[in-house]
């Protein structure tokens, strides 16, 4: 079944450069970057947030761009109110605000955008029996040792493939003692090296313990790449994010 052309669709002038993930079944899984949008100054150009300062407007035309660019319909768009939480929230067609940092569906044609910039943006989809189910989430320092992976794994069921997007790297992310010691008890030594955590591995191993059989990484970091992520470490605010994009097809 294809995807729903709603609001948006028809821009076909558009051309957003974006990272794709070849999941394994019925599944369209994109990464964005801050490219192609309409905002200006600390928000340039892709920004997909409400909460950053940014023109309301512009970002709700960011948002129309992205699902035009994976051909999804923009008015069925799920967002949450993320807060650094373990809570995984089945997707609803067009709600916004409801809190969690993951969200997930069975359904096809029902777009969902996790939000980032520099925490992990991660994607599940579940690879047996006859019902597809995907997750997208935004999963922090926090989020990583609380289970968020673990929890979206085990509420859409089954065998899972996994994704680990741009995220902040090893190469930038400075960290205290009070982060790395729980890191490095719960994800082994090999996750903090002089001072600076791994999130890519760290995401990794949350998922093979959940369960996947298959994880991607795309160890792209957001602090380093200035012209094509947004970097909370790297600028502060006011800045923009960048966001997963998942649905069924």
């Amino acid at each position: 079944m294809g995807a729903r052309r709603g609001p948006g669709a028809d821009r076909a002038d558009v051309n957003l450069p974006l990272f794709r993930w070849q999941a394994p079944g019925p599944y369209e899984v994109a990464f964005s970057t801050r490219r192609g949008g309409v905002s200006d100054g600390p928000f340039e150009s892709l920004n997909l947030g409400r909460r950053t300062g940014d023109e309301g407007e512009r970002v709700d035309e960011n948002r129309l761009r992205l699902c035009s660019a994976v051909g999804a319909d923009g008015e069925r768009l799920t967002l949450g109110f993320q807060h650094h939480s373990i809570v995984v929230n089945r997707a609803q067609a067009g709600s916004r605000g409801t809190p969690g940092d993951s969200i997930w569906t069975d359904e096809p044609d029902l777009p969902m955008l996790a939000l980032g910039a520099d925490c992990a943006l991660i994607a599940l989809a579940r690879t047996n029996g006859d019902q597809p189910a995907l997750a997208v989430l935004h999963a922090g320092w926090r989020g990583l040792l609380d289970g968020i992976v673990e929890v979206a794994a085990k509420t859409i069921g089954g065998r899972t493939a996994a994704v680990v997007g741009p995220t902040i790297g090893p190469c930038c992310y400075e960290v205290g003692e009070e982060v790395a010691a729980p890191f490095r008890d719960r994800f082994g030594p090999r996750v903090v090296h002089n001072g600076k955590l791994d999130l890519w591995t760290a995401a990794e191993q949350a998922a093979r313990a959940a369960g996947a059989v298959q994880v991607e990484r795309l160890d792209l970091c957001t602090s380093c790449n200035d012209d094509l992520f947004f970097s909370e470490r790297r600028t502060g605010k006011p800045r923009g994010t960048q966001g997963v994009i998942g649905f069924i097809r």
